[in-house]
């Protein structure tokens, strides 16, 4: 696979895209009564239907329609959904997206994101990869891990498999099996971060943003952990669609993402622990308000971080369900 391939088929993609599909034609597209949204895996995959509840319900408002989660199993079965046509509107990694496209040409990027500036991550539209190890391993250079044991993620992944085999090989001179002992896949980006963390490898290719997500969960420290390699800026993750949709469901899932002036969201649990969650709201170019029914500050120590308050205008806890009449007001105010 050519790296260089990938940026020009998703630039490619996105230009052809921005405005209705012309590859569906009317007389034959597909309008299901149910739409099947899926994702490739991330940290918190068990935690993916309260994550993308605010874009789902965006979605059922703005078609009419209901939409459904494709809980996935790894990169390959999201693929493999949308090629099967189980699958509608799919969030892929640039490296699997390229992979599903090669296989069917009428899938076609609606969406993107960009990520503020982190622990690891840069600002802007793209990511890296990394090879990180931990800062007391004693690994100060490339060639000191050579004969080591290293993470990758999973085969469809663009940072922690494709750039380690095609940009990183360029480094060393070789085949990533040949220049370390043992070469493992982990299954994600937080499970590489992790592994290296605990030292079940010694170190592993990640990207920036999903180890900023281990970092921000508490599992590890940025000290932790120190840079031995970086990649050139990776496209953050597109939004797909099957392209055999009618191009008016299309142009509804696009808007979509305008329907709403304001988001009040009481995230419960998760409010403590979903970086996920954090991620996607951080996306929203509107006012966000939190809101807990109880005191969050009167109950255990756990739940008196949040992650939602770096991203949200404002708090409002501890008055019951009339919270919520008073973060209605304040929204008003917000929006007035």
């Amino acid at each position: 696979m050519n790296f260089k391939k990938i940026g020009k088929i998703i630039a490619a993609t996105a230009v052809a895209s921005c405005g209705v599909l012309s590859a569906a034609v009317a007389s034959d597209c597909k309008n299901p009564e149910v739409i099947r949204f899926s994702m490739i895996p991330t940290e918190e995959t068990t935690q993916e239907l309260a994550l993308y509840e605010p874009l789902v319900n965006q979605i059922k408002a703005a078609t009419s329609k209901n939409v459904e989660f494709f809980l996935p199993t790894s990169y390959a079965s999201v693929v493999e959904a949308m090629l099967g046509g189980f699958v509608d509107l799919g969030m892929h990694g640039p490296y699997s997206y390229v992979i599903a496209q090669e296989k069917d040409p009428e899938l076609r990027v609606i969406a993107t994101y960009a990520k503020h500036k982190g622990h690891f991550q840069e600002e802007g539209p793209g990511y890296k990869a990394v090879l990180v190890a931990r800062a007391d391993s004693g690994f100060k250079s490339i060639e000191d891990i050579k004969g080591a044991v290293i993470g990758l993620t999973d085969p469809a992944s663009t940072s922690g498999n494709l750039l380690p085999r095609v940009s990183f090989t360029k480094v060393i001179g070789s085949e990533l099996e040949d220049y370390f002992s043992r070469v493992v896949y982990t299954g994600g980006h937080d499970l590489s971060a992790v592994a290296v963390f605990e030292g079940q490898v010694d170190a592993a290719f990640v990207a920036t943003h999903r180890l900023d997500n281990v970092l921000d969960r508490g599992i590890a420290k940025m000290e932790d952990y120190v840079v031995l390699w970086s990649s050139p800026v990776i496209p953050q993750d597109p939004f797909v669609v099957n392209g055999r949709l009618c191009p008016e469901l299309v142009n509804q899932i696009q808007k979509s993402r305008n329907d709403y002036n304001g988001l009040i969201i009481n995230a419960g649990g998760y409010t403590h622990t979903s970086v996920a969650i954090h991620d996607a709201l951080k996306i929203l170019k509107i006012p966000i308000i939190e809101l807990h029914i109880s005191n969050i500050y009167n109950r255990e120590d756990f739940r008196h971080k949040s992650l939602i308050s770096k991203v949200a205008k404002g708090v409002i806890c501890g008055f019951g369900s009339n919270g919520y009449v008073m973060a209605l007001e304040a929204m008003k105010k917000l929006l007035d």
